[in-house]
């Protein structure tokens, strides 16, 4: 059984880390950071932290002022908030002027859980792609969560990157794994199908191409950690080489991966594409794992897609 992190933990550790090697990153709170984790931070660059309090779209602004004085800002809360009540702060006043936010927003998706469709964010990836000079990274574990907010705090720009409350399986070898910003992940070869994940997808994708394996049907599996810019070659590539697409995402199918993918598609390689995700429907409260199921979010989900898929070569 694979080791269990969640995205978060691996952002607080990441972040706190990088603080001790940065002195210009500083951190920005919503009165949060026991559930967002930036308290990892707070430990050892309690004077580059601030508790915002409950105030997200002052938080956002006074990051991006603080952007235009050479410092770094992460900015942290849960995703529903940062997408959703911060939007306007977010296209003015960081993706308007182009400035050197990062915005690390935990508790997406529907594994959330408990806590219901008030907060459980599947569609922040909509949001948040549809605006001018941001850069959408969805991690799928904790090595791929290292990996990316080391690269957001060396990349000049505004910058989402979309993180989960509940522990996923670790996929990525450390010592091997090399993140690059809008370049995909191929992790498994096949002709039949290609399934193209992202986030919490991306495991059960893999569970799905073994489970495919073993009934003789072989499909690429795909990681795009990186919604935007999105990596238009390898999807192209991978649609013209086995004639059928199906996306997985933990987000809802209008506006996330499965869109990008379908718009990247319809103007270059037309293409039949199954998306699995969340069907234009709110989330409700429940324990992670009940919740996938009843949304269809699951590797068994992903290989009825696949062969849903199959039909339509």
């Amino acid at each position: 059984m694979a080791n269990k992190i969640a995205t978060r933990e691996a952002y607080g550790k990441a972040l706190a880390k990088l603080g001790q090697e940065n002195e210009k990153i500083v951190v920005l709170d919503a009165d949060l950071s026991k559930s967002t984790k930036t308290a990892d931070f707070k430990k050892v660059c309690p004077e580059r932290f601030i508790n915002m309090g409950i105030a997200e779209s002052n938080m956002v602004t006074v990051a991006a002022g603080m952007s235009t004085c050479d410092k770094i800002p992460f900015v942290s809360t849960f995703a529903v908030f940062a997408s959703g009540r911060a939007f306007e702060q977010i296209r003015n006043s960081v993706c308007y002027p182009e400035l050197n936010v990062k915005i690390c927003a935990t508790h997406a998706g529907i594994t959330v859980g408990e806590d219901g469709a008030s907060h459980q964010s599947i569609e922040d990836i909509s949001l948040m792609r549809s605006l001018p000079n941001m850069t959408v990274i969805s991690p799928s574990d904790a090595v791929e969560t290292e990996a990316a907010i080391k690269a957001i705090a060396e990349y000049k720009g505004p910058c989402y990157v979309r993180l989960g409350r509940s522990g996923v399986p670790v996929i990525n070898d450390n010592s091997e794994y090399k993140f690059e910003i809008g370049k995909a992940i191929t992790l498994r070869e096949g002709k039949d199908a290609v399934v193209i994940a992202t986030g919490i997808m991306v495991d059960a994708a893999l569970e799905a191409y073994n489970t495919l394996s073993e009934e003789g049907i072989k499909v690429k599996v795909i990681n795009i950690h990186t919604i935007k810019p999105i990596d238009k070659e390898a999807i192209i590539k991978a649609a013209r080489e086995t004639g059928v697409v199906i996306t997985a995402e933990e987000h809802s199918i209008i506006g996330g991966l499965g869109s990008a993918v379908c718009e990247v598609l319809s103007e270059n390689q037309p293409t039949p594409v199954v998306r699995v995700g969340v069907k234009d429907t709110f989330g409700e409260s429940g324990k992670p794992a009940e919740l996938l199921k009843a949304y269809g979010l699951t590797a068994d989900d992903i290989v009825k897609a696949v062969k849903k898929g199959l039909t339509l070569k």
